[in-house]
Order: structure tokens, then sequence, then C-alpha cells
């Protein structure tokens, strides 16, 4: 199994369905688990950090014409800008995020931290120089997370439904999430929670620092080469 895939998609997985959405994970072998999303809003369908596989347009298709491409995490641009050349509009970026990986092909444009995607708030996970920075949506039940928080394999310990990332169980974004209630929690890593969804994310973030040895002991390995190969490609 891959840490990260290389190679050009030949399917997808659909995940996270539900009236507001749905998520896809275009390469279903890598242990990244990288997840993409497209959010039905009042202003049309926002994919949030997509990646392109065949088909996947009649997917998003379902719920109607985009509205818009969103990038929430320094680390990736993943294929914003083929989405946003391929439906004519721009790649919206948090606007305090500098030194983002990979040269966007498409126009751009910026968000303030607390303005609106449809419903949709951007909100402000971690900003740390150029090393991290990470946003995340949410729209009173859906909290879509970048990179923190997921339910990719390597993420979780236990019996967790969600997880934190090993490199953030230590520093969790207690504040950014705490006085949230989603009905469910979706990540650009594995597929999201929709039941409890409330419970597991604090479960998730409470206990992040006190499950981090066990953690590290289960997914320290899996954590290197996941990074490794997000740094070589």
């Amino acid at each position: 199994m891959p840490a990260k895939a290389t190679d050009s998609p030949t399917d997808y997985e659909e995940i996270d369905r539900w009236m507001g959405g749905v998520g896809w994970i275009a390469h279903p072998e890598e242990t990244m688990q990288r997840a993409s999303h497209a959010l039905l809003t009042n202003d049309g369908v926002w994919l949030v950090d997509p990646i392109d596989a065949p088909g996947v347009d009649a997917l998003i298709e379902e719920f109607g014409d985009v509205a818009g491409v969103v990038v929430l995490s320094n680390h990736h641009t993943r294929d914003a800008d083929t989405f946003a050349v391929r439906h004519d509009v721009p790649v919206t970026l948090p606007a305090p995020m500098t030194d983002v990986a990979g040269a966007i092909d498409a126009p751009t444009d910026r968000l303030d931290v607390g303005g609106t995607l449809g419903e949709y708030e951007l909100i402000e996970v971690a900003r740390s120089g150029s090393t991290w920075q990470e946003y995340a949506l949410y729209d009173g039940e859906t909290l879509v997370a970048s990179e923190s928080v997921g339910a990719a394999d390597y993420m979780r310990v236990g019996d967790e439904r969600l997880g934190v990332m090993l490199l953030r169980r230590l520093t969790p974004p207690r504040e950014a999430f705490a006085d949230l209630q989603p009905n469910r929690v979706l990540s650009g890593h594995g597929p999201g929670v929709h039941e409890d969804a409330d419970d597991a994310l604090t479960d998730a973030i409470d206990n992040a620092r006190r499950r981090f040895p066990k953690a590290l002991v289960a997914n320290g390995l899996a954590q290197v080469r996941t990074v490794a190969a997000a740094l070589r490609t």
C-alpha cells in the first residue's frame, strides 16, 4: 500500500453522501486516504481540496453547478486548478495563507477568516508561520476539517472514530473546534463521521495528548511515510 499514490486514478470511491453533498477518495489504496468533497450551498456547489478522477464530474453534477473551489491547507493544492479551469471559477484561498505548496494555474481569490462560502464559515485551525497553515469550514451542522482531524486508519487508535494526526496530538486544535457541535465531521483524510459526530470530535480532541504514546507506537511509521511522501511529491 503506497503512502501517497502518484499515478493517475482509474476510478474513485464515493464517501460521505448526505443531502448537502458528497465526498470521494480518488486513490482508496493509499495510506493517506486523501478525501475530496462537494458541498451544496445557496451559492451552488463548492469543491473542497479536490482530486480529479474519471467520473467525478458526473458525481458533482448531481448537486448542481460548481460555484468555486477552495483549498484549506498550505501543504497542498491537489487538483484545485484543474477543477477551477474546467468549471470556469477561481480557486479560493484563505486570506492569511502564504507559502502554498505548488503553483496554482488558475485565477485565485481570497476569503477572510470568518467569511463565508454559501452558508459555510471559514475557520482558522492553525497558523504557525509557513510550517502549518490549516483552515476548516462549518455551517452549524457540517464541519469540514482539512488535516488535523480525520478518520483515516493512520490517524486513529483504539476505538476512536475520529483521530488527531500524530504530528498534532500534542497540540490539538482545541480552541478552533471548542464551540462547535457538528452533526457530521468530514475530513481531508478518510471517510467522515455522520453519527454522534459531536461526541467523536470531543473525544478525539480531549484525549489526543493522553493517547499520544499509543498513537506513536501504532501510527508512527505510517505518519513518517506519509510526511515523506507529501514532501517528495
